[in-house]
């Protein structure tokens, strides 16, 4: 059975090290390395190449959000999972943005870590339930609005693939790998899908699938 290879990037060595001990009880997961700082987890995340990075968004130099873009960027196959104090949309918002593929609490119960870490891994985005439904309604004139849009059957089968990998944290780059598709082609099919939504931006795309169920169904490879 293959692990799951999992970085710890956080700025406090004792939350380091109870991560490690947590995860390294799992069969199935394995730590492959930590960092402290943001460039530390960019820098390990390229030498490591691991399934998931488990990110502090509050470390120094750069910070968590852009450490998750630059490691998004470079590594489309690794999937990140924010991990923070902060109960904040607009913290949760500014991960989504950035790439991230899901957002848990430091207080969360080991088992709720356990879950994300796993659906993140099959290709899902990871939000707990009351971040789910509190995303959906973040703006009530975006839903207002949003009622009175063309719905996603006038998307084509292979544009309801591209919303539906958007929605599960994959890149533009990290489609194109998935669908043996140039990036290009991939950055059209998302303008083309906005465009047919009447939606502006990831977090829009995500609300979108989230609400209309249209999360992959299946998990998504690599």
């Amino acid at each position: 059975m293959d692990r799951i290879r999992v970085l710890l990037a956080d700025d406090h060595a004792v939350l380091r090290a109870g991560l490690r001990a947590l995860l390294s009880s799992q069969p199935d997961i394995e730590v492959v390395g930590e960092a402290a700082t943001g460039a530390e987890a960019v820098t390990r995340a390229r030498e490591l190449g691991p399934d998931i990075v488990l990110m502090d968004i509050t470390m120094s130099g750069p910070d968590g959000l852009e450490a998750i873009r630059q490691v998004r960027q470079s590594l489309p196959q690794t999937r990140v999972l924010a991990l923070t104090m902060h109960d904040n949309l607009n913290y949760l918002r500014e991960v989504l943005e950035a790439g991230g593929s899901g957002y848990v609490l430091k207080k969360a119960a080991d088992t709720e870590l356990l879950s994300a870490i796993h659906a993140v891994h099959q290709g899902g985005t990871y939000l707990h339930s009351a971040h789910a439904r509190a995303l959906l309604n973040l703006e009530s004139d975006d839903k207002a609005a949003e009622s009175e849009l063309p719905g996603h059957e006038a998307l084509s089968e292979r544009e309801m693939q591209v919303l539906g990998l958007i929605a599960g944290g994959y890149s533009n780059r990290g489609i194109a790998e998935q669908l043996n598709l140039s990036v290009k082609t991939v950055e059209t099919y998302r303008a083309r899908i906005m465009e047919k939504l009447g939606l502006r931006g990831r977090v829009a795309l995500v609300r979108y699938a989230l609400r209309h169920h249209l999360l992959p169904e299946q998990p998504a490879e690599g």
